[in-house]
């Protein structure tokens, strides 16, 4: 890697947060790959609640595809057994954030897709049309909560490895249904407004860098971002302008399918298989008709490499070792075995 850089200073656009390149911490992409971490069940543990048979085991089931499976199901949605908000509750009234605390009923949706039946299996073990029916589950899931207008905002995202939150070995991804919007969105809305107002354009559809771009489909590109937070982060992006990610078709899933598990294998193999988490960012289910051209949605990737610390923590920029230039080009080099 580069070692005759500067130190940088990067704007992010899109997230509205600052992000400082530092060459003093850059090493090479082999000190980046992650230490193995000795799993006290994966010798042991075949089967959990998760799999298939175990079914009684889980929280209530919302749906299953196929849908009328019965032993040979491929993925279930099901309500988390221990979940983060309540649908028992009842939903609150608008919230009208001011300068105050304000406290309201925990109400909300906290579900749990299963992305296979088999205990070993992990998403990039999937064939591409799997992982496109995972996807298509995200958007039916999403479909059925924001016919609720109590809901406001539905957070996608999946943790794989225990220091990147995944309480359970068998993979899975969550959902979030939220009553509010939360500020990283409010601020991600807000920031690409600024973009739209002094261009006209959105910002995201703007990133086609070819120094930056790793990989492309008929309908996405995924690029590390110039302003990368986190060492070989990955964007995969809609190459046509849409705000929601719920008004992804089949077509698009089955591109979107192929693409994510080629990007989830790079990371895998250059890195060592790190423990990882992925993001949904969609706009708000309610967005103003006025937000909408330059409200554009995407998948974040982000490999659990590096520890967010003080200076982190107390000013939210982030210090990124890793120039996206460089962690572009090492993710490009990966061979996929056939």
């Amino acid at each position: 890697m580069a070692t005759s850089r500067s130190a940088e200073i990067r704007k992010d656009a899109v997230q509205n947060r600052w992000v400082i390149f530092s060459p003093a911490r850059a090493r090479r992409p082999s000190d980046f790959k992650a230490k193995p971490v000795p799993n006290p069940n994966s010798k042991t543990q075949t089967e959990c609640p998760f799999c298939a048979g175990h079914e009684h085991e889980c929280a209530p089931e919302i749906f299953r595809l196929p849908p009328e499976s019965t032993s040979d199901w491929r993925i279930r949605v099901i309500q988390n057994l221990y979940p983060a908000l309540s649908r028992e509750l009842d939903p609150p009234p608008n919230i009208e954030c001011g300068g105050g605390p304000v406290t309201v009923t925990g109400f909300g949706f906290h579900d749990v897709v299963i992305e296979s039946p088999a205990h070993p299996i992990h998403l990039t073990d999937l064939p591409p049309a799997q992982v496109a029916d995972v996807l298509l589950a995200y958007k039916k899931r999403i479909d059925q909560l924001r016919a609720l207008d109590s809901i406001k905002y539905v957070q996608v995202f999946k943790n794989h490895g225990a220091s990147a939150g995944a309480s359970m070995s068998h993979s899975h991804s969550q959902i979030m249904a939220l009553p509010i919007v939360p500020p990283t969105a409010s601020a991600r809305i807000q920031s690409m407004k600024e973009y739209f107002d002094q261009t006209g354009k959105c910002g995201i559809c703007q990133i086609r860098q070819d120094d930056l771009l790793i990989d492309e489909s008929s309908h996405f590109i995924s690029v590390v971002p110039f302003a990368a937070t986190f060492p070989f982060e990955i964007w995969i992006i809609p190459r046509d302008h849409s705000s929601h990610f719920h008004d992804l078709d089949s077509d698009k899933a089955s591109d979107l399918g192929r693409l994510l598990k080629l990007m989830l294998v790079k990371m895998s193999l250059q890195l060592n298989n790190p423990p990882y988490n992925f993001m949904i960012h969609s706009a708000p289910l309610q967005i103003d008709s006025t937000q909408l051209p330059f409200s554009h949605w995407f998948i974040q990737i982000v490999p659990q490499l590096t520890l967010m610390g003080g200076f982190e923590l107390g000013t939210w920029c982030y210090i990124n070792p890793v120039f996206p230039e460089d962690a572009v080009k090492v993710l490009r080099e990966v061979t996929i075995p056939n």
